[in-house]
């Protein structure tokens, strides 16, 4: 579905992708680990083609992510971001069907909001809510409401960047929980960047390991543990020695 060939991105001085290898089949969840600065959230904005990369090439189903119609290559995505990033002048039902109300997925807004309130029932909240304001919502439900906008409009893929950031442990498993869900109920092709390994482990089919601007260990999930890499196995136990320099 999406597939990564020696892509590389420098900003000045600093190479940040290195010559990324990694492919992505349909319908499967692949998690991208690593430490903060790796390149993480660079990989997915070329996939997005909010940064150009310098050198390689990005497919999705082998079409250049660089040609064709841009308006109709994004509406196959949803995504949810790390934040929230939800726009706090408007109701939660709107939030939700954002896409819905505007360009090439435009629905009538009765339409538009029934969508939202079913998909803020996927995510567990209640009707009562669409009609509140962000502020007015836990930190939890901000991430839930992010979610029902990443899948209001049925994309074919969803990018979770670093969905469980700021949640306790409990509402984590709940976000994961329903991350995993919908991925399978949707038959979604999903890309997550993260180092939770509780997420890695409750979402992930696939894992990458993103290091120093190249991707030092790729496989299935179950693998994982008995990889070998030293990189990975420093990585997933958290362990300070080993040929990842800890910044101190």
């Amino acid at each position: 579905m999406i597939e990564l060939s020696n892509v590389h991105k420098t900003f000045g001085p600093n190479r940040v992708l290195r010559g990324v290898n990694l492919t992505i089949p349909k319908a499967t969840s692949m998690v991208i680990i690593g430490g903060s600065g790796t390149g993480k959230s660079v990989a997915l904005k070329c996939v997005l083609g909010l940064v150009t990369p310098d050198s390689g090439t990005i497919t999705l189903d082998g079409q250049d992510v660089t040609q064709g119609d841009r308006d109709a290559f994004l509406a196959r995505f949803g995504m949810l971001f790390q934040g929230g990033a939800l726009f706090d002048s408007l109701p939660v039902w709107q939030n939700v069907a954002f896409r819905l109300l505007r360009g090439s997925l435009k629905r009538p807004k009765d339409e538009a909001r029934e969508i939202a309130v079913e998909k803020l029932r996927r995510v567990g909240l209640k009707p009562d809510v669409a009609d509140k304001f962000p502020a007015e919502l836990s930190g939890g439900m901000q991430k839930r409401v992010g979610l029902a906008r990443a899948i209001a409009a049925e994309p074919e893929i969803i990018f979770f960047d670093e969905p469980t950031t700021g949640l306790d442990p409990i509402m984590s498993g709940v976000i994961n929980e329903l991350i995993r869900e919908i991925v399978v109920e949707m038959g979604a092709t999903a890309m997550t960047i993260t180092h939770d390994m509780t997420s890695v482990r409750a979402i992930a089919d696939n894992v990458a390991m993103l290091h120093d601007g190249v991707i030092k260990w790729t496989g299935p999930v179950a693998d994982m543990d008995a990889s070998g890499d030293p990189y990975l196995d420093q990585f997933i136990h958290g362990r300070a020695e080993g040929p990842i320099e800890a910044v101190r």
